[in-house]
């Protein structure tokens, strides 16, 4: 496992880090991503400056998942928090292309960002997932998270309110 531009995290499993140059295939893997859910999206146009400047960003990662075209990517921010030693994550995107799903793909990209979260220091990771993605939900929920706080019997919520 190593951090250079682009190296390989994990050889045998096509995982590495993307670096500002993959920008533009980030961002049409996330335009296929918006598609598909039918989900608001902003353009290629305007996601590809939008993620050279967050892969280039060291409180932010991309990893793609594949040799050549990548298959799958997941999409991870950082930042400081009183709540856990070291930055808190969050899981911005995770997406496997169709044909794919099923294959582990989505559990190894989940894997080598939580490895590489911890390799940055961080404490804790979020994801927010839509109630009605069933199959998000579980999938998430099979690797260890959870919507209700230890000790509680009470979902957690995430409140949203776009500022433009």
């Amino acid at each position: 496992m190593t951090n250079g531009g682009g190296a390989r995290i994990d050889p045998g499993g096509g995982i590495r880090l993307a670096v500002p140059d993959d920008a533009a295939t980030a961002a049409r893997l996330q335009v296929e991503f918006a598609e598909e859910f039918e989900s608001p999206s902003p353009s290629h146009g305007v996601l590809e400056p939008r993620f050279r400047r967050l892969i280039a960003d060291p409180a932010a990662f991309v990893l793609f998942a594949g040799d050549g075209d990548p298959t799958g990517y997941a999409v991870v921010t950082l930042r400081p928090t009183v709540y856990c030693e070291g930055p808190l994550a969050v899981l911005d995107e995770l997406y496997v292309v169709p044909a794919l799903r099923g294959s582990g793909i989505g559990t190894t990209l989940l894997e080598h960002a939580i490895a590489e979260v911890r390799r940055r220091g961080g404490g804790e990771m979020h994801i927010n997932v839509d109630e009605v993605d069933v199959d998000a939900r579980r999938f998430y929920e099979r690797h260890g998270f959870v919507n209700i706080e230890p000790g509680t019997d009470y979902r957690m919520l995430c409140y949203i309110r776009e500022l433009a």
